[in-house]
């Protein structure tokens, strides 16, 4: 995510941090070096000219300039700025005074408007309310098949008509059903289209007027850069949208959206997408953005997961089996499966403070989602004894687990000697010894 911009904005911000006390031509460097690194990433140059002059009035402050740490207050001084231009304050969906709230999704095709509805109340499921998913678009092909699908595999009920015509009907049926069942939300997934056009905005109007949402959210492909900006000025004319969602956020490198659109539309960014999975969407915070793009990691959204994760029981059971060195591929696959959950190796990394620093020397193929895929197929091909004892694997075991996993024998050798390694290593953190780089001994 923002790998061309971050990487550029790191290494600016690395030298004046390194620093004590600047000079105002080193100031003046640093942010010629940011604009030209912002306006390649497609920001908007209104908002790159509005952050370039609030950072340099504040830096050429005379207290700042005096100042020992001038390098640091410098750097502090960006990201703040940077959190600004993304929002600020963190915009949370609103909940009506009244039982049920209106959620109504909006969105041209391809936004992942249908998948990010469902998100949407996946997300409300995980922190304890109550939805209903409602089909209304009919212009594609298939859209009401596929949110019943995502509704079904997160559990969730999906309310569709497929003999009426009329989305607007079909919208109202939806509010009116989930209001008497006492639910929390209603998720609207309306219609979208390739372009907007007035017969389009006139049904999505019509929609808004028959239910009085509380929430009018606009889904947008980030990778569409500042075509998304447009888009969303648009919508807001016709709809009064209170917020936006941008999608495709793990794919974009360059960021010119979502530095753009809350300076340029004035509207919150509620949640980003950050893969296909349904729970890969994530609560805005502009804070915790702008440290990641600036190399200082999230460790806050990194904790949020992990809890959301790890059970506090399994973590205690996986603790007492380390210190009896009982540890075996059963416990080390259920790790992986865990990390899996959190996402992609690259988010994680992103999530880490300083990562930014060493991540492009990383082999990403040593270390990222296809090693441990590998790992797994490997593991799975394995039967329960031999998962709970790798000592009785063979040669002829080991042609068979190659065989079955579609690896060689080489890749099931590695697999072992790095098991056993860790397994020495977990012993002697047991014993008082210490665990200097578990993750090395993983992934070598």
């Amino acid at each position: 995510m923002f790998e061309t911009i971050s990487e550029k904005l790191n290494n600016v911000l690395s030298k004046i941090g390194q620093k004590g006390r600047l000079r105002e031509s080193d100031i003046e460097t640093a942010l010629k070096e940011i604009r030209i690194a912002l306006l390649e990433a497609d920001v908007n140059f209104r908002v790159v000219k509005t952050f370039i002059n609030r950072v340099k009035e504040r830096a050429l402050d005379a207290e700042i300039l005096e100042s020992f740490s001038s390098g640091q207050q410098v750097v502090k001084i960006t990201k703040e700025e940077l959190t600004e231009i993304l929002g600020g304050a963190v915009s949370k969906i609103k909940q009506s005074s009244e039982k049920t709230s209106v959620i109504l999704m909006l969105g041209l095709n391809g936004s992942g408007k249908t998948t990010t509805s469902a998100k949407i109340s996946n997300y409300l499921k995980k922190s304890g309310k109550t939805s209903l998913l409602v089909a209304c678009d009919l212009r594609r092909p298939a859209a009401i098949d596929q949110l019943e699908t995502l509704g079904k595999d997160i559990g969730i009920e999906v309310y569709s008509d497929r003999g009426q015509k009329d989305p607007v009907k079909i919208a109202k049926l939806g509010v009116k059903k989930a209001k008497s069942e006492g639910l929390d939300f209603v998720v609207i997934d309306t219609g979208g289209n390739v372009q907007v056009n007035q017969d389009f905005m006139t049904e999505l109007i019509e929609i808004k007027n028959k239910i009085s949402p509380d929430e009018i959210i606009l889904v947008l492909d980030s990778m569409t850069g500042q075509e998304s900006v447009s888009v969303a000025n648009t919508f807001n004319e016709n709809l009064e949208l209170t917020g936006l969602i941008l999608t495709k956020l793990d794919g974009d490198a360059r960021g010119g959206a979502a530095l753009s659109i809350v300076s340029e539309t004035g509207l919150p960014i509620k949640f980003i997408g950050l893969g296909e999975k349904l729970d890969s969407l994530e609560e805005f915070h502009p804070d915790r953005l702008a440290s990641r793009i600036l190399g200082m990691g999230d460790v806050l959204t990194f904790i949020e997961k992990t809890e959301k994760i790890i059970d506090k029981q399994e973590a205690l059971n996986l603790t007492k089996k380390i210190q009896k060195s009982k540890f075996d591929l059963e416990d080390f696959n259920a790790q992986l499966q865990q990390i899996k959950k959190m996402g992609s190796i690259s988010q994680i990394m992103d999530m880490i403070p300083g990562i930014s620093n060493i991540k492009s020397k990383i082999d990403t193929n040593d270390v990222g989602d296809e090693k441990l895929t590998k790992i797994q197929s490997i593991i799975f091909s394995m039967t329960p004894a031999e998962r709970r004892d790798p000592k009785i694997i063979n040669g002829n075991r080991k042609r068979r687990i190659a065989i079955g996993s579609g690896n060689s024998v080489q890749d099931v050798n590695m697999l072992l000697n790095q098991f056993n390694n860790m397994q020495k290593m977990m012993k002697q953190m047991s014993s008082g010894k210490g665990l200097n780089n578990i993750s090395k001994m993983m992934f070598r």
